[in-house]
């Protein structure tokens, strides 16, 4: 699907400014599927206790030995989705984003077919299948459940439903799942879970995105970008995991996430599976940690997410943005009616109608980088969120960096479409490292004028590397020539073998510790690329309002929303 489209589903204008000057819509990453399995386990209509067809029964795999057996098992060819169907065919989520190993969760699911079945897929790289089967329920009796229920005044949607099935997550070992639900009328629907790892210390952790997730789902007509008119005015301030994702139920995983999952354990380096709502919660969620890994597109973030983060950085951890638009949004989590961390909070340029900021002032719900308590991602990132859309070929600029090895890459090649379809770049005025090196410096154009998206490393005094790669169609690019699920925007064989070759070398060195200690230390370039502060003419002062910008209103489509 080109950018035209960009996944059929735009954001309607509107709402907080995204710094840059830009004007800024998001849209929702489309993903084809397939189909599975073998039946074992379980006894339908009740509580379904994990078997384990590919044959690791009662262990659950945390160990680093465990994993690299796990790598070792057949893969599940028929993973994917085949049918879809209407919305209302079959759609579930779970009552935990995530679990430790043995945890188990709940499964509300709604179908207008008679009965369906869960199957488990562990996704990886398993001899490039891509996805095992671990485990798969018994015919479950089906029921239509009742219509979402919006929440007055904060628009939130909730589904409320009944439990339909209790699973146990014996012999799972952590990663990321995609739990498929197959309806007796051949319509499937995922949704997405992530067994998470005992301990991040010597590896590299993939942080998942599910705040972001959220805040973009569209299930029940609402989400944090536009209400069910498609208007900025009428959408969520809170937003529910107690509800399915749309579309074929996971999305932003298959769009932004499952490539570096892919490609990370076909490298067989040691792994940790976490999400943003885990290390908000624990502060020991990363330590110890070798690197973190944001993936395509994690744009909502807790402060405390953020605060445990910078201190994994600081402690010698190396950190990699593979996308844009990251840690962009300050959010604050809830509880729900299934347990806690289930809301979203953002008002946007309504946090001052929240009520808990009158006793919280330094705690609003917006960007991070505007007042009160202003704190731009660069500091962190390196890069400054600019705008959305775009499409334009990424250039390298300094192609003898070590992340580039292999590449064959010249500086000033470029590689058509990687850039896109929102970006980051290095903003000398903005809060940003001092040992910083652009070694990506690409020319673009959005919304009528002319700006560049940069890829930037950088590293701290404790040995910590940071690589962010200014584009949000990074892990897109991974799949680049494949024709993956019937989307590439344009981008070729040679965009891909590019982008996975720079992408294997990032974690193949972040893998060994702190990058400082052993890769060349960042030659800084950032004023002789951008000798002229500001030089997009775009205001970006640490904590300066964005300028005001005229939108024009676009009605959403099925997913759509607005900034």
């Amino acid at each position: 699907m080109d950018d035209g489209a960009e996944h059929g589903r735009h954001r309607a204008a509107g709402g907080g400014s995204a710094g840059g000057g830009l004007d800024r819509r998001h849209f929702l990453g489309a993903a084809a599927a397939g189909a599975a399995g073998v039946a074992v386990g379980g006894t339908a209509g009740c509580d379904t206790h994990a078997g384990n067809p590919g044959g690791a029964a009662g262990t659950a795999g945390t160990g680093p030995a465990d994993l690299a057996a796990e790598r070792r098992r057949p893969g599940s060819p028929d993973w994917r989705i085949r049918s879809t169907g209407p919305p209302d065919a079959v759609e579930g989520y779970t009552d935990k984003a995530s679990v430790r190993p043995g945890e188990g969760f709940g499964l509300y699911v709604s179908t207008t077919a008679p009965g369906f079945r869960v199957s488990a897929y562990r996704v990886g790289w398993y001899g490039g299948a891509e996805a095992r089967l671990v485990w798969r329920s018994d015919r479950i009796a089906g029921r239509a459940q009742r219509h979402p229920h919006v929440l007055p005044g904060i628009r939130s949607v909730r589904a409320d439903w009944p439990r339909s099935l209790a699973v146990a997550t014996d012999g799972w070992p952590p990663g990321a799942y995609l739990l498929r639900l197959d309806a007796d009328h051949g319509h499937q629907r995922y949704v997405p879970l992530v067994v998470r790892s005992a301990t991040p210390a010597g590896r590299t952790v993939l942080m998942h995105a599910v705040a972001t997730w959220q805040a973009y789902n569209r299930w029940g007509g609402y989400n944090l970008y536009a209400g069910q008119d498609g208007g900025y005015g009428t959408r969520s301030l809170e937003v529910s995991f107690d509800r399915p994702y749309d579309a074929d139920g996971a999305e932003k995983f298959m769009v932004y996430e499952r490539a570096v999952v892919v490609l990370a354990e076909r490298l067989g380096i040691p792994l940790a599976y976490t999400t943003g709502l885990d290390v908000h919660l624990d502060p020991s969620a990363l330590r110890g940690a070798t690197a973190v890994l944001s993936l395509g597109h994690d744009e909502y973030w807790t402060p405390q997410q953020r605060r445990h983060v910078t201190l994994a950085r600081d402690a010698g951890t190396n950190l990699a943005f593979l996308g844009a638009n990251a840690c962009f949004r300050r959010v604050r989590l809830e509880p729900g009616p299934s347990g806690a961390v289930r809301t979203v909070v953002c008002y946007k340029t309504a946090y001052r109608d929240d009520p808990y900021f009158a006793a919280h002032r330094d705690q609003p719900t917006h960007d991070f980088r505007q007042p009160p308590a202003a704190a731009p991602e660069s500091s962190l990132t390196g890069v400054f969120y600019e705008g959305y859309p775009t499409d334009a070929p990424y250039v390298v600029h300094n192609a003898d960096h070590w992340l580039f090895a292999g590449t064959g890459a010249r500086r000033g090649d470029s590689f058509e479409h990687l850039v896109g379809v929102e970006y980051d770049r290095v903003t000398p005025d903005a809060p940003t490292p001092s040992a910083l090196e652009i070694i990506a410096h690409s020319p673009l154009v959005c919304a009528g004028r002319s700006s560049h998206s940069d890829s930037a490393y950088y590293t701290v005094p404790s040995g910590a590397g940071v690589f962010s790669s200014g584009t949000m169609r990074w892990v897109e690019g991974l799949m680049a020539g494949r024709r993956e699920d019937g989307r590439d925007h344009g981008m070729d064989a040679r965009t891909g073998a590019f982008v996975t070759r720079t992408t294997e070398n990032l974690l193949r060195a972040f893998a060994e510790g702190p990058a400082a200690r052993t890769r060349p230390a960042p030659r800084t370039n950032v004023r002789s690329v951008y000798p002229v502060q500001g030089a997009s003419g775009v205001s970006t002062r640490p904590g300066a309002p964005a300028p005001s910008r005229t939108r024009t209103p676009r009605p959403a489509s099925g997913r759509g929303g607005s900034v």
